[in-house]
C-alpha cells in the first residue's frame, strides 16, 4: 500500500474518532453546552488560529511553489476568520487579550516546532489539523442556533474540498519521501489527533 493520508487516518482509526468526535460538539448539537464552557472554547481557539496563522505561513515557506495557490488560500481566509472570531467574542463580551490554557499552549508549541521538520511532515500536520476540525464540526449533523454558524464555518462544502486539496498535496510529497520522514508524518498526525482531543476536553472541562 502506498503511504498517504488515507493510509495513516485507517491505520490510527481509533485515535482520529476521539479526535473528532466529543461530547462537546456532541452538546452543541443537543443545545446542552454550557455557555462558560462555549466560551472557553471560543477565546482559547481564537488564540490557536493566531499561531496557526503564523505556522501556516512557515509551511508556505517551506513547500515547493506548485503547492503556494492552495497554501495561501488558506492564509487569505484566515484574515477573515480571525475578525469573525473577534466578532463573535465581542458579541458574547468576552475578552480575547487573554493567556492560553496549558492545553492551547502546548499545541501552538508544537505547531511552531514543526518549522524544524520537512515538508512532507508540515503538509501532513497541516492536513490533519485541518481535517479535524472539517470533520468534527460536520461529523454531528445539523446544530441548531448559535452553534449552527460555527459548525457551517468549519464543515461546509468549500473548506472539505480545501481539506481535500491540503491531503492531495500532502500524499504528492509522502510518496516520495523516505521512510524516516514517513515515520515522521504519521508521528505528526498522531500528535495533531491528540491535541485536538485535549482541545475539545480543555473546553469540555472548563468551570464558571
Amino acid at each position: 500500500m502506498s503511504f498517504t493520508c488515507a493510509h495513516i487516518l485507517q491505520k490510527y482509526t481509533e485515535i482520529w474518532h476521539e479526535a473528532t468526535v466529543h461530547p462537546f460538539l456532541e452538546n452543541c448539537k443537543s443545545g446542552t453546552i454550557q455557555p462558560h464552557q462555549f466560551n472557553t472554547w471560543l477565546v482559547q481557539d481564537y488564540l490557536f488560529v493566531i499561531d496557526f496563522t503564523r505556522m501556516l505561513a512557515r509551511v508556505l515557506a517551506s513547500a515547493p511553489p506548485q503547492h503556494f495557490d492552495v497554501i495561501l488560500v488558506g492564509l487569505a481566509a484566515l484574515k477573515d476568520e480571525l475578525n469573525w472570531f473577534k466578532e463573535k467574542a465581542a458579541e458574547r463580551q468576552l475578552n480575547l487579550d487573554t493567556k492560553k490554557q496549558p492545553t492551547c499552549e502546548q499545541y501552538c508549541k508544537y505547531m511552531h516546532s514543526l518549522a524544524d521538520m520537512p515538508y512532507p511532515v508540515q503538509a501532513t500536520a497541516l492536513w490533519a489539523i485541518e481535517c479535524a476540525y472539517n470533520q468534527g464540526w460536520q461529523l454531528p449533523g445539523a446544530m441548531p442556533a448559535p452553534y449552527n454558524e460555527f459548525a457551517h464555518r468549519w464543515g461546509n462544502s468549500d473548506f472539505t474540498a480545501y481539506v481535500k486539496l491540503l491531503e492531495q498535496q500532502a500524499d504528492q510529497v509522502l510518496q516520495t519521501a523516505s521512510t524516516s520522514i514517513q515515520n515522521q508524518a504519521e508521528e505528526a498526525f498522531i500528535k495533531v489527533a491528540k491535541f485536538e482531543k485535549d482541545f475539545w476536553q480543555m473546553a469540555f472541562n472548563a468551570v464558571q
